[in-house]
């Protein structure tokens, strides 16, 4: 099987789809993609990934798998994703694993990181910092309030949706300008334009509470790698993540990239994780 195909993973009444890689005896790595994407964001990453001998697990999250698409917006707390991360090992035979999230999945990561740290070998979270240097930002640091204020676009049920696939999805499109190939970018507008997709990724915004800015801090061996032309995360909390990890810690910034790193920079995201997962 290769990449580009999933295998049915089913986790309690969800089932999702889960990309896998690489040797069946080789290090377990799971890679949590972020919005508005798809596993498939770790297309070039992961040949690199697995000619180190990793075992890649790349799972569409809750509401990008078509049979993981609850309704609710309280289906989507960090803590239920964060379950479902912890529920994909079990359901894979995983015990303890490597983890690697990007963008929201850096933000489920985190929260997984911080509450069953008992499961991770490593964390590499990748342009989203700690959530408690985050939403410290959030308060505290204009140019952060700046770079967030889409979000609350985002939370508005049924404006957002309408916004964003309107003339052909010319919104969502331009989400990725700069950063993502155009066959990915296809895949990622096709699926998030199947009836009820775009509005459960969006739920993760909407299910966000303000306790995120307490979650504790983490105590697994841990790199961020942060870019520096990131429209979405500044400066700020980005070099204050190193506040929140109570373990080994590495932050790894890249000069001239957006915030679309996996895509762009998959031989320096990739070098950071083997680094981590090796160290």
């Amino acid at each position: 099987m290769t990449f580009d195909e999933t295998t049915p993973v089913t986790v309690g009444e969800l089932t999702f789809d889960v990309r896998t890689a690489g040797p069946d005896d080789g290090i377990p790595v799971i890679l949590l993609h972020g919005f508005p994407e798809n596993s498939r964001s770790w297309t070039s990453v992961v040949p690199i990934l697995t000619n180190a001998g990793l075992r890649i697990f790349a799972p569409d999250q809750r509401g990008y798998s078509p049979g993981a698409r609850p309704l609710e917006v309280e289906d989507y707390t960090t803590d239920v994703l964060a379950g479902d991360v912890v529920g994909l090992a079990d359901a894979l035979g995983l015990g303890q694993f490597h983890l690697v999230g990007h963008d929201w999945g850096a933000a489920v990561a985190w929260v997984t990181a911080a509450h069953h740290a008992d499961r991770l070998n490593t964390l590499t979270a990748v342009s989203v910092p700690h959530l408690a240097a985050y939403g410290g930002a959030l308060q505290n640091d204009p140019d952060q309030q700046q770079r967030a204020s889409y979000i609350g676009l985002l939370r508005q049920p049924g404006k957002a949706e309408d916004l964003l696939l309107e003339d052909g999805a010319k919104r969502l499109r331009a989400m990725y300008q700069g950063g993502v190939p155009d066959a990915q970018l296809e895949s990622y507008v096709a699926q998030l334009s199947e009836p009820g997709a775009l509005t459960a990724a969006l739920n993760w915004y909407r299910a966000m509470q303000a306790d995120l800015s307490s979650l504790p801090a983490v105590t697994v061996p841990t790199t961020y790698v942060w870019s520096d032309q990131d429209l979405a995360i500044g400066r700020v909390p980005a070099e204050q993540c190193v506040e929140f990890v109570d373990g080994d810690y590495r932050f790894v910034e890249l000069a001239g990239i957006s915030h679309w790193i996996p895509e762009q920079a998959p031989d320096a995201l990739a070098a950071a994780i083997i680094e981590r997962i090796n160290s």
